[in-house]
C-alpha cells in the first residue's frame, strides 16, 4: 500500500504541469528537433572536408577565447555589485582603439615589426592601462553615488555611459574604422600535430588562456582575491569582518577594464580594424558568453566564453546550412543571440550558475 502511495502521484506529475510549463517543454522540443534536423541535413550533404571543421573550430576558440577575457569584467562586476556594466564593451573599445596610435606610431618608426614582442607587450600595456583608467573613472563618476539606489537607476547610468564612451570616442578619433598594422611575424600557419593553425589565432588562444590562467590564480590564491570573493558572498558581512569594501569594487573593475583591454588588442589581431563602435557587438555578446556560463562565476565566464565562440563558428554551417538557407554564416551573429535568448529561457542560472540561482539572482 506505501508502494502505491509513493506511485500514484509520481505517475500524475504531468497533471501538475501548467500551461506555460507545456508551452516551454514543446517548444524545447522544436528547438532540438530543428537542430536535429539541420545537422543530419548537413552531415548527410557532406558539403564540408574535415580540414574545413577543424577552421571553423579553431576560429570558434580564438574568439571565444576573446569573449571569455570580456565576460569575465562583465561576471566579477555582477558578482560583487550585482549590476549588469553594460559600459564594459566600450571600456574594451577605449583601450583597443588607443592603442592603435601607439602601434601606428610604433610602426612609422620601423620598431613594429622589427621588434615585434616589444611592441605587442607596449600595446598591450596601453591598451591594458587605458581600459583600467577608464573603467575606475566610469565606477567612481556613473556607479558609486548610485550603489545603494534600486537596481534599475545603476542600470540606466550604465546605458548612459556606454554612449558617451562611444561619442566621446567619435569625437576624439572620428568615426571611420583604422586598419591595425599587421605582425609580419604572426602571417601565415604553424603546422601543430600536422595540422595547420594560422599564427594569429594561435597566438591568441595561447595569450587569452595565460591570461585567464593568471586570473583564476589571483582570485583564487591570493588575500586580495579572497576578500573578493568575500564580498561576492555577503558584502555587509565582509566589512564587518575589516574588508575594505570600496577598494574591492575599485580593485574589481580595475581587473576587469585591464582584462577588457587585453581582449582589443587580441581582437585587433584577428580582425586587423577598430572603429568607435567596435564594442557594441563583441560587449553583447561577451554578456551573452557571461549568461550562459552563469554570470557571477568566474569559471563559467570562460566556459561560456569558449562555449559562444564554438556554437557561433560551428552552428550556422552545421545546422543552417542543412535546413537550406542560403549564407549561413552572414547569420553567426543571430545565432550567438539566439543563444541568449534560449539560455534565458530556458536555464536563467547558466551552465555552472546554481548558486546563483537560489541566492544572488
Amino acid at each position: 500500500m506505501g508502494v502505491n502511495a509513493m506511485a500514484l502521484p509520481r505517475s500524475r506529475w504531468w497533471r501538475r504541469l501548467s500551461v506555460i510549463e507545456l508551452y516551454l517543454w514543446a517548444f524545447r522540443l522544436a528547438v532540438v528537433l530543428v537542430v536535429v534536423w539541420g545537422v543530419v541535413g548537413t552531415v548527410r550533404a557532406a558539403r564540408y572536408s574535415g580540414e574545413v571543421w577543424l577552421d571553423f573550430v579553431v576560429f570558434g576558440f580564438s574568439q571565444g577565447a576573446i569573449y571569455a577575457l570580456i565576460a569575465l569584467g562583465y561576471t566579477m562586476v555582477y558578482g560583487i555589485l550585482r549590476m549588469i556594466n553594460f559600459a564594459h564593451g566600450d571600456i574594451f573599445m577605449v583601450g583597443a582603439y588607443t592603442a592603435y596610435y601607439a602601434a601606428r606610431a610604433l610602426d612609422q618608426r620601423g620598431i613594429f615589426n622589427s621588434r615585434p614582442l616589444l611592441s605587442l607587450a607596449l600595446i598591450l600595456v596601453v591598451a591594458m592601462v587605458v581600459s583600467m583608467v577608464t573603467a575606475l573613472l566610469v565606477e567612481r563618476v556613473a556607479y558609486r553615488p548610485l550603489r545603494r539606489a534600486p537596481r534599475l537607476v545603476p542600470l540606466i547610468s550604465a546605458i548612459g555611459a556606454s554612449f558617451f564612451l562611444e561619442y566621446a570616442v567619435r569625437g576624439l578619433y572620428g568615426s571611420g574604422f583604422q586598419a591595425y598594422p599587421e605582425f609580419n611575424v604572426f602571417k601565415g600557419e604553424w603546422v601543430l600535430f600536422g595540422v595547420g593553425i594560422l599564427r594569429t589565432q594561435a597566438v591568441v588562444i595561447v595569450s587569452a588562456l595565460i591570461l585567464m590562467a593568471a586570473l583564476y590564480l589571483f582570485v583564487m590564491r591570493t588575500k586580495t582575491g579572497t576578500a573578493m570573493r568575500s564580498v561576492a558572498e555577503d558584502m555587509e558581512v565582509a566589512a564587518l569582518m575589516g574588508i575594505n569594501v570600496d577598494r574591492i569594487i575599485v580593485i574589481t573593475f580595475a581587473i576587469g577594464g585591464a582584462a577588457a583591454g587585453a581582449a582589443g588588442i587580441l581582437y585587433a589581431l584577428v580582425f586587423k580594424q577598430v572603429h568607435f563602435f567596435m564594442g557594441f557587438y563583441p560587449g553583447i555578446k561577451a554578456f551573452t558568453a557571461a549568461v550562459l556560463g552563469g554570470i557571477g562565476n568566474i569559471p563559467g565566464a570562460l566556459l561560456g566564453g569558449v562555449a559562444l565562440g564554438l556554437i557561433e563558428s560551428v552552428a550556422p554551417i552545421l545546422v543552417l546550412d542543412g535546413l537550406g538557407i542560403v549564407a549561413p554564416y552572414q547569420l553567426k551573429d543571430v545565432t550567438a543571440f539566439i543563444m541568449l535568448v534560449m539560455v534565458l529561457i530556458f536555464r536563467p542560472s547558466g551552465i555552472l550558475g546554481e548558486r546563483l540561482a537560489t541566492k544572488k539572482a
